[in-house]
C-alpha cells in the first residue's frame, strides 16, 4: 500500500509539472504569435513539440520623405507589418511603413509583450533613441494584410518628451559622484578644524596654567591703578628700586597687570631680555621682559612712557609696567602695543619697497622724532627727549606702512624750566654702529641737550640710507645691508667704529643710479646733511620733516593736510 501511494504521488506531481510547462510554452508562443497544435493521430507522444510556421501577410511599404499613397508600394511574405514616426534632434519628423520578414528581426522593431486594443502588438509608446539622446520615435506593429495603413502614431511635443529611466539613473549617479566626495572633504575639513581649535585652546590653557596657576579676577579700579602715570606706579618709582632679588618693594603692582596677561609666544630676544606676544583682554600686546640686572633700563623706559603728552601716532603705544615673580625669579614687564609686521629691520630684510613706501617710512620716522625732540610748554607740558639708540631694530612698522619709534631705555629728558638734563642711572650704551663721531671720539658734551639731539640726527641719516637701499629704482633694489657693512665686522668694537667713522671719515656709499631718480637724489642730499662730521651742520628734526614733505609733494599719491602733516 505504501508503494502504491508513493507511485500515485509521483504521477500527480509529474502531471502538475507538465501542466506548468505547457502553460508557459503556450504563453510564450502566444506572445510571439506562433500557434502550437497538438497532433495525436497515429502517435502516442503528445504534439507539444510540433510548431506551425508563422502565417505570412502583405504590408504597405514606403520610405521618407515620400510616404504618401501615391509613392507607396507593397512587401510580400511578411511576418509583421509596422508603421512609425520619428523626430531627430533638430526637430524634423519623418514617417515610414514597412514589414518584418525574418524571425530574428522581430525584437528589433516591437516589444512583443505589449498588446494594442485590437490584439496587435505595439511598442508601448514613444521612446528615446539610444543612438541620439535628442531623437524620439514611436512605432506600431500589427499582423494582418495591409494592417499598417491609416494614420501614423503620434509623438509628444518637444518640451513634453519624458526622460527615460536610464537618463534619470545616470543623472542620479553623476550627482552622487560629485556630491559624495565634496561632502566627505567638507566633513573631514570641519572635523580637522574642530580638532585643531580644541587642541589650540588646550595649549593656551596649559600655557596660562604654566605661567600662573592661580586664577585672577580684577575690576576697573585695579586697572586704573596700574595705568601709566597713576599714583600706584608713580609712588613706586619715586622710591628706591630693589636689586632684583625679589625681596624688595613690589607691593600692589606685583600682582596686577602681569596677572591679566597671558604670554603666547616669544617673538624676540636681545641683550636686555625677551619680547613676547601676549593676550590682554582679548587683544594682542607686546610684553618686553627685562632681566633683573637691567632694572634701571626698565625703570627708565617706564618713566619716559609715563611722560605727559608723549602719546603720538609715531611713538610706540604704552599699556603699562609691572613686576612679577616667576619660578622664584623677578621679572620686569613693559607692556606696549603689538605690531605683527615686526621691526623695520625685519621688514627691509624680507621686502623691497617702492618710492611711495620709502617716503611713507622716512616721513613717519621724522614725525616721531620731531615730537620727541620738541618741548611742549604748559601746566602739564612735555619735556624734550633725545632717544640715543635709534636704529632699524628699534623702529616698528604698522600694517599701513607707517612707523613708530620704540625702546626708550637710553632716552634723556630736558626741560627749559629747570634747565637740567635727566640722563637716568642706566649703565647701557647705544649701538656702536649707529654712534655719531662725537660719541665715538668722546668729544660730545653730555651737559648740552642739543648735542644729544644731533647724535639722533646722525643715526636717522643711517636709517634713511638703509631704507633707500631697498627702494626699487630703475627696476633694481639692492640687498639689505647694515651701515658700514663693507668697512667693519658684524659685531664691531668701539675702537673699530671710531677708526672708520672718525679717523678715516668713511660714510655709507650712495648708489650712482639714485641720481636718475628725483626723490632718491633728494634723499641722498638729505642723508649726507644728517651724517655730517660737524654736528653743527646737521639738520634739526623739523627741517628734515619739511624736506621730506617737499619731496613727497612730487608724488601725487601722497596726501598732505593743510598743516603740513603727512596723511596715510
Amino acid at each position: 500500500m505504501a508503494l502504491a501511494r508513493l507511485l500515485l504521488i509521483f504521477v500527480l506531481t509529474l502531471n502538475i509539472c507538465k501542466g506548468d510547462f505547457e502553460g508557459k510554452l503556450l504563453d510564450e508562443t502566444d506572445d510571439t504569435d506562433m500557434e502550437i497544435e497538438l497532433a495525436h493521430a497515429n502517435r502516442n507522444v503528445p504534439a507539444a513539440n510540433s510548431i506551425i510556421p508563422h502565417q505570412r501577410y502583405k504590408c504597405h511599404s514606403c520610405e521618407p520623405p515620400d510616404c504618401s499613397t501615391i509613392h507607396m508600394h507593397h512587401c510580400q511574405n511578411a511576418i509583421q507589418c509596422w508603421k512609425s514616426r520619428t523626430r531627430d534632434q533638430e526637430g524634423n519628423e519623418n514617417v515610414q511603413r514597412g514589414c518584418t520578414t525574418e524571425h530574428d528581426q522581430l525584437p528589433l522593431y516591437c516589444n512583443q509583450n505589449q498588446k494594442s486594443k485590437n490584439g496587435n502588438s505595439n511598442n508601448g509608446g514613444p521612446k528615446k533613441r539610444h543612438v541620439n539622446s535628442s531623437g524620439t520615435y514611436n512605432i506600431e506593429c500589427c499582423t494582418g494584410d495591409y494592417c499598417n495603413d491609416g494614420d501614423f502614431p503620434e509623438l509628444p511635443s518637444v518640451n513634453a518628451v519624458p526622460e527615460t529611466e536610464e537618463q534619470d539613473s545616470f543623472a542620479g549617479r553623476v550627482a552622487i559622484a560629485v556630491l559624495l566626495p565634496f561632502g566627505s572633504i567638507l566633513a573631514i575639513t570641519a572635523g580637522a578644524v574642530f580638532c585643531l581649535r580644541r587642541a589650540h585652546a588646550k595649549r593656551v590653557n596649559a600655557t596660562r596654567t604654566k605661567y600662573d596657576a592661580e586664577p585672577y579676577y580684577t575690576n576697573d579700579d585695579v586697572l586704573r591703578a596700574t595705568s601709566a602715570g597713576d599714583s600706584t606706579l608713580r609712588e613706586y618709582l619715586q622710591h628706591s628700586v630693589t636689586s632684583g632679588s625679589g625681596s624688595g618693594l613690589p607691593l600692589l603692582i606685583q600682582r596686577t597687570l602681569a596677572k591679566q596677561v597671558s604670554l603666547c609666544e616669544c617673538i624676540g630676544r636681545g641683550r636686555y631680555g625677551e619680547v613676547w606676544r601676549g593676550i590682554w583682554h582679548g587683544e594682542s600686546v607686546a610684553v618686553k621682559i627685562f632681566f633683573s640686572r637691567d632694572e634701571d633700563s626698565w625703570k627708565r623706559e617706564t618713566e619716559i612712557y609715563g611722560t605727559v603728552l608723549l602719546r603720538h601716532e609715531n611713538i610706540l603705544g604704552y599699556v603699562g609696567s609691572d613686576m612679577t615673580s616667576r619660578n622664584s625669579c623677578t621679572q620686569l614687564w613693559l607692556i606696549t602695543h603689538y605690531f605683527p609686521q615686526g621691526s623695520l629691520y625685519d621688514f627691509l630684510n624680507r621686502t623691497a619697497i617702492t618710492t611711495h613706501q620709502m617716503i611713507t617710512i622716512c616721513l613717519s620716522i621724522a614725525n616721531g622724532l620731531v615730537h620727541l625732540h620738541t618741548e611742549i610748554f604748559g601746566t602739564e607740558g612735555k619735556p624734550a627727549i633725545a632717544h640715543r639708540d635709534l636704529k632699524t631694530k628699534n623702529i616698528l612698522i604698522r600694517a599701513n606702512g607707517t612707523c613708530v619709534i620704540a625702546d626708550f631705555g637710553l632716552a634723556v629728558m630736558h626741560s627749559q624750566t629747570t634747565n637740567k638734563i635727566d640722563i637716568g642711572s642706566t649703565a647701557r650704551v647705544g649701538t656702536k654702529r649707529y654712534m655719531a663721531p662725537e660719541v665715538l671720539d668722546e668729544s660730545i658734551n653730555m651737559e648740552c641737550f642739543d648735542a644729544l639731539r644731533k647724535a639722533d640726527i646722525y643715526a636717522i641719516g643711517l636709517i634713511f640710507w638703509e631704507v633707500c637701499r631697498r627702494t626699487i629704482s630703475c627696476g633694481i633694489a639692492e640687498e639689505y645691508k647694515v651701515p658700514y657693512y663693507d668697512y667693519v665686522s658684524s659685531d664691531p668694537s668701539f675702537e673699530e667704529m671710531r677708526k672708520v667713522v672718525c679717523v678715516d671719515n668713511y660714510r655709507p656709499s650712495v648708489q650712482n643710479r639714485w641720481t636718475s631718480d628725483q626723490i632718491l637724489a633728494g634723499m641722498s642730499k638729505l642723508m649726507r646733511e644728517c651724517w655730517h662730521t660737524n654736528s653743527n651742520v646737521r639738520l634739526p628734526a623739523l627741517r628734515i620733516k619739511k624736506t621730506l614733505l617737499k619731496l613727497a609733494s612730487s608724488d601725487e599719491t601722497l596726501k598732505i593736510n593743510p598743516d603740513g602733516d603727512f596723511i596715510v
